[in-house]
């Protein structure tokens, strides 16, 4: 299967996620907003984009752990199982696509606002609309690189001009405008902040582009914080000017508030201006929801949960083209046919439903204690903020609606079923939340799928390139004691495994091992020793790994050794015995390294800790 193309750095993740959030959010729903919280809907602006911290931090977790193309999806699939994987990708692709469908429309509007005294008809916005949703899914089938460059270049144009309204709106505030600042009350401002809360929702979908990340580990965190930290000084900046240079009817009827609030301190060129940034930011969520959106499909095909044509990779231009038409075509069936309003507030329903389950899969992914689960950033506050999350956004849910409701009823139920149907035969993956049953029961799993492949992700995330250490660690038989026992005995069984391996004698090897040690100990630290022999012939090479969790007792020793790397060569190895020696030797040095080996589940897992390790690989030999 053809790769995704590593191509995108700090600012394409910064523009993807900063350009997801600034849409309809700012230039439409503040006068909604207004109407109901009045000038209060700067501190729902403000709570709302708090409230999204815990889902930020967490996929900022899970991301830097595992940058796969489906973002949320690949997330919960691998943590909670098949089925709310399935649900997750499903309402990600729905939500996202929705959501540029909409910005799509409201470029078709402000075309619609620009050709004035023309009115257009329905219908001709329609066709506008979905011309310009051709336009966006071809560029997406050309290049990554080409659609984050726009994407750059756009947000930057909508930030700037954004900059101008804040310096020049921030000289004609009347503070009278505040009056009554609470007058609507708190549960009001709730309210509200439930209904401003899906403007901060495009965030995190910039995960879901992950695996076309460069250096995912510190991008997709980085990026996503600084997004968030920036487009949160915007809204409240733009949105504290808004309310205090218009009359409140004013602002509560206008289709385009800040459009209009522009007007009051630079005239006809504010509106222009600013109905500018309105176009840029519609493109950027119309543009960076087909790039994100179409991940979902292609992602939960690779794990076999939808047909494989949705995986195809466009050899030409690396790029998922079959996810991107369909959901380009999607993308114009809801232009042409779907009712907005309740769709959006189904689209807000299912994100908030995507908030929880994220916030759930963390708390899944840490207490499953996986070795390969190692996120290059972890959440604070670990697990207070996700729980805080969880209760909040279900108290966020209940206002929604019933209608929204029961349509996110049936979504659910209709994954269900699809997964009954047609995933229950094709796919028999452990997810997290067994590995946390199979602790709590001490009944072991039969399959380590996620384990390896998480170890599989970690390799390419960091870049390792296997060396011939690594090679012989993959192939290498390891011993896992449960029982305390003497050295010798130890020897024994090994001089047995390496006999057949090598084709020498295991009473030689036997012997050699007792020489050794006889010679000098071989034991390196406390619990620890590299028991290392020269045989005869030439060209052989093995490592055995031992792990005693109730420990060896070697002679004249009192603390019991509890990790054993035994390594034998002929005498032509001896340039690379000593490399070996010196690649065990840092492997020995990293952090909490005996309580992982210890800790490991089985002989899988602690092969995975040995290749995992930080140490300089010696990519020559």
């Amino acid at each position: 299967m053809a790769k995704l193309k590593k191509q995108l750095g700090l600012l394409s993740v910064f523009a993807v996620a900063s350009g997801a959030m600034i849409s309809s959010g700012l230039f439409v729903l503040p006068a909604i907003a207004y109407a109901k919280a009045g000038p209060a809907v700067i501190l729902a602006y403000l709570l709302a984009s708090i409230l999204v911290i815990p889902s930020v931090l967490s996929k900022a977790e899970l991301s830097s752990a595992m940058p796969k193309a489906g973002g949320t999806y690949f997330f919960v699939e691998r943590s909670l199982g098949s089925i709310w994987g399935l649900f997750s990708g499903l309402a990600n692709w729905f939500a996202v696509a929705l959501k540029s469908a909409f910005a799509v429309v409201g470029m078709a509007i402000l075309i619609e606002v620009a050709l004035h005294p023309v009115q257009l008809s329905d219908w001709n916005l329609k066709i506008i609309a979905v011309l310009c949703c051709l336009l966006f899914t071809a560029l997406n089938i050309v290049s990554v690189r080409h659609t984050s460059r726009f994407q750059v270049w756009l947000v930057a144009m909508l930030l700037a001009i954004l900059t101008v309204f804040i310096f020049l709106g921030s000289k004609n505030i009347e503070v009278f405008r505040y009056a009554g600042f609470m007058d609507k009350g708190a549960m009001t401002i709730l309210a509200t902040t439930g209904l401003v809360f899906v403007s901060f929702g495009g965030l995190t979908k910039v995960t879901s582009i992950a695996e076309e990340v460069k250096h995912p580990g510190r991008n997709l965190p980085l990026g996503m914080i600084l997004a968030w930290f920036v487009v949160t000084l915007f809204y409240i900046a733009v949105i504290t000017i808004t309310v205090g240079v218009m009359d409140g009817n004013e602002l509560t009827d206008s289709y385009m508030p800040i459009s209009v609030a522009a007007t009051k301190f630079m005239g006809n060129t504010g509106f222009v201006l600013l109905a500018l940034a309105a176009m840029a930011a519609f493109v950027t969520t119309a543009n960076g929801g087909i790039l994100a959106a179409s991940r979902y499909p292609m992602a939960m095909s690779r794990d076999k949960l939808l047909p494989s044509i949705l995986a195809n990779i466009n050899e030409r231009f690396k790029t998922p083209h079959t996810s991107i038409m369909l959901t380009g075509g999607f993308m114009i069936a809801a232009i042409v046919s779907l009712d907005i309003e309740v769709l959006v507030k189904t689209a807000s329903t299912l994100m908030i439903i995507l908030f929880i389950l994220v916030n759930a899969s963390v708390i899944v992914m840490r207490e499953s204690r996986i070795q390969s689960y190692r996120p290059k950033f972890r959440t604070p506050l670990y697990p207070y903020i996700q729980i805080f999350a969880i209760v909040v956004y279900g108290v966020l849910i209940i206002d929604m609606g019933k209608v929204p409701l029961l349509i996110t009823a049936g979504f659910i139920a209709s994954s269900a079923a699809w997964y009954f149907l047609y995933v229950a035969k094709r796919v028999s993956r452990a997810s997290a939340a067994m590995h946390i049953v199979e602790r709590v029961t001490d009944r072991q799993l039969k399959t380590i799928t996620l384990e390896n492949e998480l170890r599989d992700i970690l390799l390419e995330r960091d870049d390792i390139i296997k060396d011939r250490f690594d090679r012989l660690i993959t192939q290498c038989h390891i011993l896992d004691i449960q029982k305390r026992m003497p050295a010798e005995d130890v020897f024994k069984q090994a001089a047995k495994i390496l006999e057949e391996r090598l084709d020498v004698s295991q009473y030689i090897i036997f012997e050699k091992f007792l020489q050794r040690e006889q010679q000098g100990g071989t034991i390196i630290q406390p619990g620890f020793a590299i028991p290392h022999i020269i045989i005869e012939g030439q060209n052989k090479f093995d490592i055995l790994l031992v792990r005693a969790v109730e420990g060896i007792d070697f002679p004249n020793v009192d603390v019991p050794v509890k990790t054993m790397f035994i390594l034998v060569g002929t005498k032509d190895e001896r340039n690379y015995h000593l490399r070996a020696l010196m690649a065990i030797a840092r492997i020995a040095q990293e952090k909490n390294f005996e309580k992982r080996w210890l800790n490991a589940r089985d002989v899988q897992a602690v092969r995975n800790l040995i290749l995992l390790s930080t140490r300089k690989r010696d990519v020559v030999t």
